[in-house]
């Protein structure tokens, strides 16, 4: 399989999404939640849906809306759905780290990012150290929001951008200024937000080496703490706005890869490093820390610094991750609403994890955070040796780009780009048909 025609799992998750059946669902959800230790904090994600401009490039979960009356419904949905979950953890239990994600949060008036902030803390309170990000959208925000997130304890800020070329923005239908971008960057650093990220998109309809520098250099300007720099997925089977892009629009398989590589290297000779296959960050940032500091991990909103071992899903299609597995939230707004007006949690597929799933989950993590596997570290699991031949057969089909040293089976710099493919191979899963997103 090379680089350039493979389609791999982003492996936000082991197993991926994919794997999730409808057995697994509310019931196992409310049992692993009562389970939980009241010591030691959660983190939550609360997934809102809405946005007043869909953009086509866009394969999430949302949906379009001209008025505030379907986002207040939901909201009193949430609510409920909160009273539901203080009926099932166990008392005392903290929240570390809350994530706001869509759609997109920002189309909540400030009365409204107050009325759920406060929901949610009354529920779940922070702990200690919490931290709260929220995903913002420049055009759709304003200094009274802003002003309002930060009262109600917002840390960090996720800024999306995709590209500012007018003629990309205009074949993905999404038109954001830089001037906009910026005045939205100001008003969050005057709000006191000391901790930004700037999400980029590559292999765009009409982009070029010479546009996406241009994009890069805005970028760089706005001197955002963390850039997170995503491949496009063309899926239009599954996401059907996605049919608005034209094919031939869409840059070659290896234009995405030398885009990609392009944007990596302007980066880091801005003095970022590193993170995992697709995140930059400044020295002191709080991901960089992590990766090097060896405790980076992999969950659905991608590389992570959370320590908490719970991630609740809130909301419609969010998805729970659970000591015992995960468990995904009804994906339809009005199914998972409905679910939540009958009185019960709204899980409606998942996977409940085996002690080997456990093993290939670990040694998937270690290469798409450290590029390496640590096969001491990897010894812990009873079955560590059922994955002796995988590790000998990447050796072997990926010679050059993974080296064995001692006790680690390495991928070199070279190997890099190959990471997914190579995580792959501990895959258990791909007998799964499923259409996933380029490698390159």
């Amino acid at each position: 399989m090379g680089l350039f025609d493979a389609r791999v799992p982003r492996y936000t998750s082991y197993p991926p999404a994919t794997a999730f059946n409808a057995a697994v669902g509310a019931g196992f959800q409310a049992d692993c939640l009562k389970s939980l230790d009241p010591d030691t904090p959660v983190s939550v994600y609360v997934h809102i849906p809405f946005c007043e401009r869909l953009c086509w490039f866009c394969a999430c979960r949302t949906q379009g809306t001209t008025t505030l009356k379907p986002v207040e419904t939901y909201l009193r949905t949430l609510k409920k759905e909160l009273t539901l979950l203080r009926d099932t953890l166990p008392a005392g239990i903290k929240m570390g780290q809350l994530h706001w994600g869509g759609g997109t949060p920002t189309i909540l008036p400030p009365d409204m990012i107050r009325d759920l902030a406060t929901a949610i803390m009354d529920i779940i309170p922070p702990a200690d150290d919490f931290s709260f990000s929220v995903e913002i959208d420049p055009t759709l925000v304003d200094d009274a929001k802003i002003a309002m997130l930060a009262d109600m304890g917002m840390t960090r800020a996720s800024i999306g951008i995709q590209d500012f070329a007018p003629d990309v923005q205009n074949a993905i239908g999404r038109k954001q200024s830089f001037t906009d971008t910026k005045s939205c960057v100001d008003s969050l650093r005057a709000a006191g937000i000391t901790s930004l990220n700037a999400d980029l998109v590559y292999g765009l309809p009409y982009q070029t080496t010479a546009k996406f520098a241009d994009t890069i250099n805005k970028v760089r300007a706005l001197d955002p703490d963390r850039i997170a720099l995503f491949g496009y997925a063309h899926v239009p089977t599954f996401s059907k706005r996605q049919k608005l892009i034209p094919d031939a629009s869409l840059p070659g398989e290896e234009q995405r890869y030398h885009l990609a590589r392009q944007a990596a290297q302007a980066f880091v000779d801005a003095g970022y490093q590193t993170i995992g296959i697709d995140h930059f960050g400044k020295p002191d940032d709080g991901l960089t820390k992590a990766a090097n500091y060896g405790h980076l991990r992999r969950n659905f909103q991608g590389y992570t610094d959370d320590r908490c071992p719970t991630l609740i899903g809130i909301g419609a299609s969010s998805i729970s991750q659970l000591a015992q597995g995960y468990v995904q939230n009804a994906s339809a707004t009005a199914a998972y609403m409905a679910r939540i007006e009958a009185g019960t949690l709204s899980g409606h597929r998942g996977y409940a994890l085996t002690a080997q799933d456990r093993l290939r989950a670990d040694a998937i993590n270690m290469l798409m955070c450290n590029f390496e596997i640590d096969l001491t570290a990897l010894s812990v699991h009873p079955d560590a040796d059922i994955l002796s031949p995988v590790h000998a057969g990447i050796c072997k089909d990926f010679a050059g780009y993974v080296v064995r040293d001692q006790n680690r089976i390495r991928i070199t710099d070279a190997g890099r780009p190959l990471t997914r493919i190579i995580a792959q191979a501990y895959d258990g899963f791909t007998a799964i048909q499923a259409q996933y997103s380029q490698a390159s």
